[in-house]
């Protein structure tokens, strides 16, 4: 593969691990503590900006926090939610989607009855619901989001299944006297395991994003909890006197979302290539 073709996998793998290092060490990193409030100092401006300080690099917010340390723990936030949504969603339409496309038949119509139910409901409006009823907290949107968004990777493994259990492989394993679930787990799994990295990377930026909405209606993990969808739905009434406050978390949350796109259309166009030779 090219370089011009590895660039996107390259930038989009940069700004994953930067993600992640943060989230990982980003509570070792914060200058502050996310949650003090310092009535005294709010609205401090960036560093770069005039009247900033060195001691509060991002500036605060409107309670007097520090803006970088709960950006760093909004960004772990965010990736939490991602894995666990990609867990949960991986292991409900691709337990699906494998089931419909191996056994074909009626299964497979009652797998693609499930995947068109699912795909009828607006996801963003149940979403809301849920939340609302039971309770915004960190569990319930991650649950919540894990439970609507797996349509994906069903649709994805059932069609993948289907093209693997036409191959030799497959047969051979048959024909050597493995079980059902032997040639499941042995054969079709681990060759459609490529497809379904792909949707894990995509679904992971929708569910931050998905997140970051219900955050900013109100519904999502609630405060003082510093997600990056509640940081800018608690900057949007000071956005005209104080822009940056909104721009910070928008910038992060779009950078955040981009490259985990983006390190997913690389790693399609390599595992794609790969698969071609």
């Amino acid at each position: 593969m090219s370089w011009t073709r590895r660039l996107p996998l390259l930038i989009g793998g940069f700004i994953v691990t930067l993600a992640v290092l943060i989230a990982i060490f980003g509570p070792l990193l914060a200058p502050h503590d996310p949650f003090t409030q310092d009535l005294g100092h709010r609205f401090t401006p960036p560093a770069w900006l005039p009247g900033g300080s060195s001691l509060h690099p991002f500036g605060t917010d409107q309670l007097g926090r520090d803006y970088l340390s709960r950006l760093l723990l909004g960004v772990r936030i965010s990736l939490e939610i991602g894995l666990t949504t990609v867990v949960l969603s991986g292991l409900i339409g691709t337990s699906l989607g494998v089931i419909g496309g191996y056994f074909g038949g009626w299964i497979d119509s009652v797998v693609l009855f499930i995947i068109s139910c699912r795909l009828a409901i607006p996801l963003i409006l149940v979403a809301l619901t849920v939340v609302f009823l039971v309770g915004s907290s960190l569990t319930v949107v991650m649950l919540t989001i894990g439970l609507l968004l797996w349509e994906r990777f069903a649709v994805v493994a059932r069609s993948a299944t289907r093209q693997v259990i036409t191959l030799d492989y497959v047969a051979a394993a048959w024909c050597a006297g493995c079980s059902r679930l032997r040639v499941i787990l042995g054969e079709v799994l681990p060759n459609i395991v490529h497809h379904l990295i792909v949707v894990a990377t995509i679904d992971m930026a929708i569910a931050i994003l998905l997140a970051a909405a219900l955050s900013f209606l109100g519904l999502g993990v609630p405060p003082p909890m510093p997600s990056l969808g509640l940081m800018i739905a608690e900057a949007k009434d000071y956005m005209f006197f104080t822009p940056w406050v909104i721009e910070i978390p928008g910038i992060v949350l779009c950078v955040l979302a981009f490259g985990i796109n983006l390190f997913g259309d690389g790693l399609r166009d390599a595992l794609g290539a790969d698969r071609g030779r």
